[in-house]
């Protein structure tokens, strides 16, 4: 019982935070793997691609944002679109000139199927927590993320992809040290983690009447904007909706009110400065905001100092902990579906 009057119940999403670290741990050790490295750099540079085009849904689709990224700073031209899209608004994407790389957790959601369907003439590089779903196997080189079984909201299955996703912009930029500088980040969520209850009761303070709930951010903090939206609506049945930081200003300030909430990464230093300069503005305005970032003032919300290799995975933390806070303060468990399934079989 915290000291607020609100108790979380401990169920299975809850269990699947707590085994994020585990879910790590696994997925370093296979990227270790014998020939790993090499088998697909070779697959990579085995021609050279017209363009990258980068799918997935859901999470699996917001954890595409960094390598997007960094795929554009190296003069790559990559194409970020969700699966839904691509399978009935891209086709002229995908020709023999095309590197196809694309994420889903169970490999065997119904847009992945139609992609496998659609796409007969694309090279495919798969990232999947399945190693014998049907984008497993259509796949010309897979990665496997060691995640485990997950019920419900994507968590431990979703840093695990990060992972995947921030090793593999690793060997495509060719940095050989790239294991090295994931390492840390296994003990760093599990430091986090363990002050659960702490953070808990500070953000019930922050959260106890919020009705409407903004993440915002730049760059790679996207992919922690996006998917941290996604899970709220998902575990808690709360209206969040994530939009960058630029973005937020072109109209969504109008919605500023006492029930709504506004939560902004801080990010990279690049941008770091206009992020905070949003967060002034709204508390000048009367809004609600906190920020989250290596620097943040609250603890519940400030990251483990890191390399920035590793902030994504960081990122989304304190977000899944709104999402026990959430469903503490309604007297819920957390991450229970009613309408929804773990696997989306209808298009």
């Amino acid at each position: 019982m915290l000291k607020q009057g609100v108790t979380v119940i401990e169920g299975r999403y809850f269990q699947d935070l707590m085994a994020q670290p585990a879910a790590l741990q696994a997925t370093l050790d296979w990227l270790r793997g014998a020939q790993r490295w090499r088998t697909v750099r070779d697959f990579l540079t085995s021609r050279q691609w017209k363009r990258i085009v980068l799918t997935g849904m859901g999470s699996s689709f917001h954890v595409f944002h960094p390598l997007n990224l960094r795929l554009i700073e190296t003069g790559a031209t990559a194409v970020l679109m969700e699966t839904a899209e691509l399978i009935h608004y891209g086709h002229g994407l995908l020709d023999e000139d095309t590197l196809l790389i694309a994420a889903s957790q169970s490999g065997r959601s119904a847009e992945t199927l139609r992609l496998l369907e659609v796409n007969r003439r694309s090279a495919m590089l798969a990232i999947t927590n399945t190693p014998d779903s049907p984008l497993a196997r259509a796949s010309q080189c897979l990665l496997l993320t060691q995640a485990g079984e997950e019920t419900s909201v994507s968590c431990k299955t979703y840093v695990s992809m990060l992972l995947v996703v921030r090793w593999l912009a690793g060997v495509i930029g060719g940095e050989h040290d790239t294991i090295r500088l994931l390492e840390p980040c296994v003990s760093l969520v599990d430091q986090y983690l363990r002050g659960w209850r702490e953070h808990i009761q500070q953000l019930a303070e922050r959260l106890h009447d919020t009705r409407d709930l903004f993440l915002i951010g730049r760059g790679s903090s996207l992919a922690a904007v996006g998917t941290g939206a996604l899970i709220i609506k998902e575990s808690v049945r709360l209206h969040a909706e994530g939009l960058s930081s630029a973005a937020f200003r072109h109209g969504p300030m109008e919605m500023l009110d006492s029930d709504m909430r506004a939560v902004v990464f801080s990010g990279e230093p690049r941008t770091r400065e206009l992020n905070r300069q949003l967060i002034r503005d709204l508390l000048a305005r009367g809004g609600r905001c906190d920020e989250i970032g290596v620097d943040a003032p609250l603890p519940s919300l400030r990251l483990p100092d890191s390399v920035p290799a590793i902030w994504p995975i960081l990122e989304i933390l304190p977000v899944q902990m709104m999402t026990l806070t959430l469903a503490a303060l309604a007297g819920k468990e957390a991450g229970l579906f009613q309408h929804a399934t773990k696997v989306t079989a209808v298009e």
